[in-house]
């Protein structure tokens, strides 16, 4: 059964050709599992949100010990699970156990630097030596022909706002798919972009939009509870506006004031009476 684009089921028929056959066009890993084995199930979604974040970048494959039988041992596996990575046909490296997803991305950011990430380095470093425009432009290039490289986005998306360029960066990210906009690394980003361009707007009173732009307006002005305020409310009366961005900048604000703060502890808890 296809599960996503590059993620896929093995059969003792089509073993060969999904790990051996396109490992020599690029990486392969094969999860070894059993369905008894209680860690291979916790490791399976895990390895799943994996592929998709890197966007078939690696092709991931599911081989159930069961169904592989023999081929299994033959294969040098003798415990579950086990994530082999396969290049050229031969195996380059193995993952025991339900190892944390660091250990994952310590291993992939190895076998997966190819020209692409040649590329992206060469562009941040015309930046640091103070060519920003090529280096943009180098990275526009490299993202058209990889949009599924969120590193590439976001990076992009950077250099576009220190070079006064928000509108462009804003208009990148917000055209990423949902799961994208909502990751760690560009949620904030994402959110420092959409109250740089509301604060600069002109609207008509007394809609989202002119309470996102008050909001905006407040935090660059340091007063930072009148701008949790007017988040708040978009949050309370809007919030189909812009995926529910009163909420998103609550959270946002939240960790940038810290978990301690006065007004963190008082306005989340008045964020989470709203869902009462």
């Amino acid at each position: 059964m296809k599960l996503l684009p590059y993620v896929f089921d093995a059969t003792r028929e089509n073993f060969d050709q999904l790990v051996f056959g396109n490992s020599q066009q690029g990486l392969v890993l094969v999860h070894y599992w059993h369905p008894k084995a209680g860690p291979c199930l916790v490791l399976m979604p895990r390895l799943v949100k994996l592929a998709a974040e890197y966007g078939g970048r690696f092709l991931l494959v599911m081989a159930n010990s069961d169904d592989l039988g023999r081929r299994t041992r033959e294969l040098g596996v003798t415990s579950v699970p086990t994530v082999k990575f396969y290049l050229q046909g031969e195996v380059v490296h193995s993952i025991h156990g339900a190892e944390p997803d660091s250990t994952f991305h310590e291993a992939l950011s190895r076998f997966l630097a190819g020209e692409q990430d040649r590329g992206r380095m060469a562009a941040l470093r015309l930046h640091q030596e103070g060519n920003t425009a090529e280096a943009i432009a180098r990275l526009a290039r490299i993202a058209v022909d990889a949009p599924e490289d969120l590193a590439v986005a976001l990076d992009l998306a950077k250099l576009l706002t220190l070079d006064s360029r928000p509108d462009e960066a804003l208009a990148l990210l917000a055209s990423l798919p949902l799961a994208a906009r909502r990751r760690a690394d560009i949620a904030p980003m994402l959110i420092h972009l959409e109250l740089i361009t509301a604060a600069a707007a002109d609207t008509a009173p007394d809609t989202p939009q002119a309470r996102l732009t008050a909001a905006a307006r407040a935090l660059f002005d340091d007063e930072m509870e009148t701008a949790l305020q007017y988040l708040l409310d978009l949050a309370r009366t809007a919030p189909e506006f812009r995926d529910d961005i009163g909420r998103r900048g609550l959270i946002s604000l939240f960790a940038l004031l810290g978990g301690e703060h006065e007004l963190t502890r008082r306005y989340r808890s008045l964020l989470g009476g709203l869902a009462t």
